[in-house]
């Protein structure tokens, strides 16, 4: 699928919930967040009707999000359900990993392919204070898991203050290196101030080769994290929404005051 100014459209990101069992500063406010309602939320059989459609149109790359993707009942069956999808080449997942030790297998039994997990700093205590509380070794034995079952490759994403420079981002690519991992630095970003960049290590902030389109978990099509177009999927139907957001996709991103990393999916 092309858009207006020829990019190749084939990726698309699915976030399956707003919820999150970390409540990490760049992302949740301290005093939590308004979840979404039950019924809001698409149902697992809307998303794989969905995803369908898409790769009919085109979509060749999936990559599940949240929140964190790994708090969603049954979510294991939702992967399933999509990597049975003919014409899907790479089926992903973004996730903090504080679950993964339980999911890993399940996960790469049911057929995803690779896994990104977040991870900004190897410090305990800095990652608790990051996280608003989360444990950094439920991370590494998640990630410890993931690696065992099969997992690869496995990329890190690591946000960074200013340059991949920073004692914490070299710390992660130390890790990383050893343990056989990618790592990709990710430039703090503030949606609402249209401030975003280019990631270290991958592709995304490059405006001009963007190839995305994101379907958040309450049914809305966004083709760019930095704008508020969104078209419902449950008012239009998968086709009718995907091409509109083809078609009125931004040459480049400016700002989102109406959404959150939280709700998208980054």
């Amino acid at each position: 699928m092309l858009d207006r100014y020829n990019r190749n459209i084939n990726y698309l990101r699915i976030s399956v919930t707003d919820r999150c069992n970390l409540r990490c500063t760049y992302c949740m406010p301290e005093d939590g967040v308004t979840i979404l309602q039950h019924k809001d939320i698409l149902t697992f059989d809307e998303i794989v009707d969905f995803t369908k459609v898409a790769v009919s149109l085109g979509i060749n790359k999936v990559r599940i999000t949240g929140g964190e993707p790994l708090v969603r009942r049954g979510i294991v069956d939702l992967v399933r359900m999509i990597a049975e999808i003919d014409g899907i080449d790479d089926l992903s997942m973004t996730t903090n990993a504080i679950l993964m030790q339980q999911f890993a297998k399940p996960l790469f039994d049911a057929g995803l392919h690779r896994i990104n997990v977040s991870l900004d700093t190897t410090n305990p205590e800095k990652f608790n204070s990051i996280t608003r509380g989360g444990n950094i070794e439920d991370v590494f034995k998640g990630l410890e898991e993931a690696k065992k079952v099969g997992f690869n490759p496995i990329k890190i994403n690591c946000v960074i203050e200013k340059t991949s420079s920073e004692p914490d981002a070299l710390a992660v690519k130390e890790y990383a290196s050893k343990q056989g991992f990618e790592v990709r630095f990710i430039p703090m970003m503030k949606l609402d101030k249209g401030i975003f960049g280019q990631v270290e290590g991958g592709e995304g902030g490059n405006c001009a080769s963007c190839n995305r389109l994101r379907l958040t978990a309450n049914g809305f099509i966004k083709p760019c994290l930095f704008s508020d177009l969104g078209y419902s999927v449950r008012e239009l139907g998968a086709k009718a929404a995907i091409e509109m957001a083809i078609g009125l996709k931004p040459e480049s991103g400016t700002s989102n005051q109406s959404g959150k990393f939280y709700n998208i999916g980054g």
